[in-house]
């Protein structure tokens, strides 16, 4: 049987990562791995993820299985952080996930289920393991374009243009914030022109928010998924808590389906437990506790924001510090959409060439597309980062 198996294409990301851990040389900076890092380059548990593990060490009694769709405590807590009553809570079925990977997976299970002939509309570019995913289910994906390669900026007119090829059923799957790769977002303005196409043309929303909070806010990040939410019949959320908890490992992710007629949300709850039930049976709980007890207890929640605010005032001043470095070498302000980005990336534009030769000469480790993870930088490497992407000529 073995013999049979053929080798899948490697990961880019963990290829990368695995050259920048071979590479001898002291200075070497790594901007292509997809976590939050502090100064010291570390990826820390939070305060708050600290406590509340604390809390239920000590208060759980039991390890048995939680119900198919999780603790009905998390997905609470989750659909008021995102949503925060845009929705009515009995038009929302919800179920815990092994990370945002996880619900975007079972998310597409249920489109194929639910319409087989369903295309998925998805930015150019957008997160690989989103293609990956839908190519592996056998999914039909038709990329729309998103990013504008000279103003670094989105392309919405031809993002419109190529979403009103979409047909009555297929589905649309949005960044609800801070998107992947690119760091560039859509306006409020715009968003409500993709609802207005959406409604009108018959299509499925489908956003994926995974970066809530690390770009103009908890409210603000989570605007464009609720105005969505509130005025689309049906939609699909899948986020995830690995980044503004900085539970990676924990695997804690949330799925919504969300319709306007509540009476089918319990067909949409039933089915999303089913789906849970085949794939991996009951989700993870360890992250998802954390959560909910951290959500619920008015200090840690206070004490979580404070960190989760610095950690994105980190982000934006490392952002603000490389544009204008880079506009201080290179004398023009061509560089300035890097502080006008949000989340932890941005696509600088650079081609596969000089991506190359950033690696090569410089040490510095980027994915071949130019995104980088602006938290991989810190005061120090800013500028050696600048110099070296003014010398390949970026």
């Amino acid at each position: 049987m073995f013999e049979h198996l053929k080798p899948q294409p490697a990961d880019k990301i963990l290829a990368l990562m695995q050259m920048y851990r071979e590479d001898p040389r002291d200075q070497k900076i790594d901007l292509g791995v997809g976590v939050y890092k502090n100064a010291e380059g570390i990826t820390p548990v939070m305060r708050a993820v600290k406590a509340a593990e604390r809390q239920v060490w000590e208060e759980q009694q039991s390890k048995a299985y939680t119900g198919l769709a999780g603790d009905p405590a998390y997905s609470d807590a989750m659909i008021n952080l995102i949503l925060n009553g845009a929705v009515p809570r009995e038009n929302v079925a919800a179920v815990a996930t092994p990370g945002g990977t996880g619900a975007c997976r079972q998310a597409f299970e249920l489109v194929r289920m639910a319409n087989p002939s369903a295309r998925i509309f998805v930015s150019n570019p957008t997160w690989p393991n989103h293609i990956s995913i839908l190519n592996y289910l056998g999914i039909e994906m038709v990329p729309y374009r998103y990013f504008d390669a000279e103003t670094r900026g989105v392309d919405f007119d031809g993002m419109i243009e190529d979403l009103k090829q979409a047909r009555p059923g297929d589905v649309v799957l949005l960044h609800g914030c801070c998107h992947n790769p690119t760091g560039a977002n859509m306006n409020l303005i715009q968003w409500q022109d993709v609802v207005n196409l959406i409604n009108e043309q018959g299509l499925i929303a489908m956003i994926d928010i995974a970066y809530q909070g690390f770009g103009d806010g908890l409210e603000e990040d989570a605007a464009a998924t609720r105005l969505v939410a509130s005025s689309v019949s049906e939609c699909l959320i899948a986020a995830s808590c690995s980044k503004n908890f900085g539970v990676y490992r924990e695997r804690t992710g949330l799925l919504m389906a969300i319709s306007a007629d509540a009476s089918q949300t319990a067909l949409n709850q039933s089915t999303l437990a089913f789906l849970n039930r085949q794939n991996y049976s009951f989700p993870p709980d360890h992250g998802a506790r954390v959560v909910t007890t951290i959500l619920g207890d008015v200090a840690l929640r206070a004490d979580w924001q404070q960190e989760l605010e610095e950690v994105r005032l980190s982000m934006l001043g490392l952002r603000q510090q490389l544009a204008d470095e880079l506009q201080r070498l290179s004398g023009s302000d061509r560089f300035g959409f890097i502080a006008q980005h949000r989340g932890m990336f941005s696509r600088i534009g650079a081609a596969p060439e000089l991506v190359e030769k950033l690696r090569v000469e410089h040490g510095i480790y980027m994915v071949g597309d130019s995104r980088m993870n602006i938290a991989g930088l810190n005061a120090q490497t800013v500028p050696i980062l600048a110099q070296a992407i003014v010398e390949v000529g970026v």
